[in-house]
């Protein structure tokens, strides 16, 4: 299970209780923090940020585990690591991408305009605002803007040929205020895809007990 930016494997899957909710019907769950996040190494050298990366690193460790039957869920940057990862030929049994958007795979690069507007303003955002509020949740998760912005340099973009020679059964979910026909797109784009709307915007409906009730069935 991957997550998104800003966040860690505990914050996205633990206290949302989607972990244990997927631990009651007898999976095992592997939640590491992305490169950058959490507890991994938060390294300010551009060099250890080269593109793809973040798919690089999961790549690695399901060869690490031995993993063979598995399957791959994320959020937001942790779904496009996904796409990225099945791209590339991961072979899951199933796969499940929340908040993946759409164009935000064909056009990797360059995106994140809104969190890079937090992590190179703080300090200076208005109370009470949305920005304000990101940088409040940085803080409690102990994030490094430094190293977060080196993070936001390493996406690749996907084109729709490449999507659409995914092979493994995915789950698209998206938001009802998070731009739901980009999930409908992207499900309609690959080609063994099944689209679930839950409620809430991109960052709201990554905690939503549908999300995660959504994400299990899929995976049982």
């Amino acid at each position: 299970m991957l997550h998104g930016f800003f966040t860690t494997g505990t914050v996205a899957w633990l206290r949302s209780g989607h972990a244990a909710r997927l631990v009651e019907r007898g999976h095992r769950v592997i939640m590491p923090d992305m490169r950058g996040h959490g507890d991994s190494p938060k390294s300010r050298d551009p060099a250890d940020y080269p593109p793809d990366v973040l798919t690089d690193d999961a790549l690695a460790l399901v060869e690490h585990l031995g993993l063979t039957d598995y399957d791959l869920g994320g959020y937001s940057l942790g779904a496009r690591t996904i796409i990225r990862m099945l791209v590339r030929g991961a072979t899951p049994r199933r796969a499940a991408v929340g908040g993946a958007g759409f164009e935000q795979l064909l056009e990797a690069s360059g995106r994140g305009t809104g969190f890079r507007h937090v992590l190179e303003n703080l300090g200076q955002h208005e109370w009470g605002s949305q920005d304000w509020l990101l940088e409040g949740f940085l803080r409690k998760v102990k994030g490094d803007p430094a190293a977060l912005l080196l993070v936001l340099e390493t996406p690749v973009d996907t084109s729709r040929e490449q999507l659409a020679a995914i092979t493994v059964p995915t789950l698209a979910i998206s938001g009802s205020e998070d731009e739901p026909e980009a999930g409908r797109e992207l499900a309609a784009t690959l080609r063994r895809a099944t689209f679930v709307e839950v409620p809430g915007n991109h960052i709201s409906a990554s905690s939503t007990p549908e999300l995660g009730e959504a994400i299990a069935t899929w995976f049982d």
